[in-house]
């Protein structure tokens, strides 16, 4: 299947490949199939080996493999469940970063945010590069921080959403997100967007659930976002994504969004 995530309107979010059964198929088929695809991320589910999950999902770019990616995880999980279906709608997924919780909020589909592999301050020489790679002042960057739960996040806030959509990037080397606040309102909180490294070139993910979910765990333990809130994410590509920010009392953040399904059939490996 292919998956349209943090959208209700097809077409609008960020699709995802799913390939439901991809028993015998070897890693270099994945990801010659996942770069064929030409998706942000192509899934392979299979068997879990933790009995305490629903099934195993291998994570592909058109160029690696990935312990664990967001949107990914949303697509695989509606996937899933609408083709083999079970009781209660809630998921345990099994990759390389873990066991992931999946399950509905307000009728959409949520993963539980992972760990982060790494957080804490961005070193001044980092800092310094990654204005440059964002051909933007140093001083417009308001915060910066790892946020790494296994692609490799840091991000930066700047002082507004309108500062973030105004971004022109240059060449990244590495996995990069920014994040910037909306005015008080009804409408989303906050404008995200990441850019990484491709083939030579840098690319923008249309609307990114592991990014997303790091910021919500570092913005909100640093009292600038309270959940429940808004991400609005993909503008800049003509695309209107929403990631919907929760926290249990437990403190455990939540990231949620629409899942519609655009394509089914067979991939033919």
């Amino acid at each position: 299947m292919q998956v349209d995530v943090f959208t209700d309107t097809p077409y609008f979010g960020n699709p995802v490949g799913v390939v439901l059964d991809a028993t015998g198929i070897s890693d270099e088929e994945m990801q010659r199939a996942a770069s064929w695809a030409n998706l942000s991320e192509t899934t392979f589910v299979l068997p879990a080996t933790d009995s305490a999950a629903d099934y195993l999902v291998r994570i592909f770019t058109p160029s690696v493999e990935l312990p664990f990616a967001g949107h990914p995880t949303l697509g695989t999980a509606h996937a899933w469940l609408a083709h083999y279906g079970k009781d209660g709608n809630d998921v345990t997924q099994q990759c390389a970063s873990g066991l992931i919780r999946v399950g509905r909020r307000d009728g959409r589909l949520a993963f539980a945010a992972p760990p982060l592999h790494r957080s804490g301050p961005v070193e001044d020489e980092l800092l310094g590069r990654l204005a440059g790679m964002l051909n933007i002042d140093r001083a417009g960057i308001l915060d910066a921080q790892w946020v790494d739960n296994g692609p490799g996040w840091v991000a930066v806030l700047l002082e507004d959403a309108g500062a973030v959509l105004a971004l022109r990037p240059g060449l990244v080397d590495r996995h990069v997100g920014a994040v910037g606040g909306y005015p008080p309102g009804p409408g989303p909180a906050c404008e995200v967007r990441a850019f990484l490294p491709q083939a030579g070139a840098t690319v923008e993910d249309p609307v990114t659930g592991s990014l997303n979910a790091s910021l919500a765990q570092w913005l909100t333990a640093a009292g600038r976002f309270k959940p429940p809130y808004v991400a609005s994410q993909g503008t800049a590509l003509g695309r209107r994504g929403r990631a919907y920010i929760d926290q249990d009392d437990d403190g455990t953040i939540w990231v949620g969004g629409g899942t519609v399904t655009c394509i089914t059939g067979q991939l033919m490996i």
